[in-house]
């Protein structure tokens, strides 16, 4: 039997809940039943106030990014380039706005219907890879209906979003480098809080 994140496994800082997240799953379950999941192949860390690529430097707090400051466990998603929505895992304690971007899945379940979302526009001429699925933050969320609709949910109790352990324990090789897109914030573009399975065909960006 699966066994859930807990709200205390969401309890520590970002740049360790992000190399935790890898291996385990997430999980969505649409309207009509269906389960769809993937395994976390690929995460970003964000620190928070301090650091210029967070939503929440410097303490900003709009209505955007409220979710930010919600309780470890809260969903967090946002609509990026007028095109794209990316979900984020909320860690660490009320008002400390911490969060770890799921930049990349590999598919496990329901991707029949993961190909039928992600080609909703019918504009693709040639079959889609399972590789290319959740290769990507945006791929992601849209492979699996995830939109603001979402935005805040608790994915310690959710019937619709959360995340699981895995079910047996394996040692997982991890890499990690800077975050991707995130040139505008100098000094910290450079950091290295991007995670990701090392040799894993469906992770997003530079290796």
């Amino acid at each position: 039997m699966s066994v859930r994140w807990s709200r205390r496994d969401f309890s520590a800082g970002s740049a360790e809940i992000a190399k935790r997240l890898i291996g385990s799953t997430l999980v969505r379950i649409l309207d009509d039943g269906e389960r769809l999941s993937g395994m976390i192949v690929e995460t970003e860390a964000y620190l928070g106030v301090e650091d210029a690529a967070a939503h929440s430097f410097g303490g900003r707090r709009t209505a955007r990014n409220e979710a930010m400051y919600a309780v470890g466990g809260t969903a967090y998603v946002y609509f990026t380039y007028g095109m794209h929505h990316c979900v984020n895992v909320v860690c660490g304690g009320i008002d400390e706005p911490v969060a770890v971007l799921i930049r990349a899945l590999e598919p496990m379940e329901g991707m029949e219907r993961m190909t039928a979302l992600r080609n909703a526009g019918g504009r693709r001429k040639t079959p889609m890879r399972h590789r290319d699925l959740c290769s990507g933050p945006g791929k992601l969320c849209q492979a699996l209906a995830i939109d603001r609709g979402l935005n805040g949910v608790d994915l310690v109790s959710s019937d619709v979003l959360w995340i699981e352990k895995p079910a047996t324990r394996r040692k997982v090789r991890l890499a990690n480098g800077p975050r991707i897109g995130v040139a505008y914030a100098g000094e910290w573009a450079g950091r290295p809080y991007r995670w990701w399975m090392e040799g894993n065909a469906n992770v997003s960006g530079r290796r």
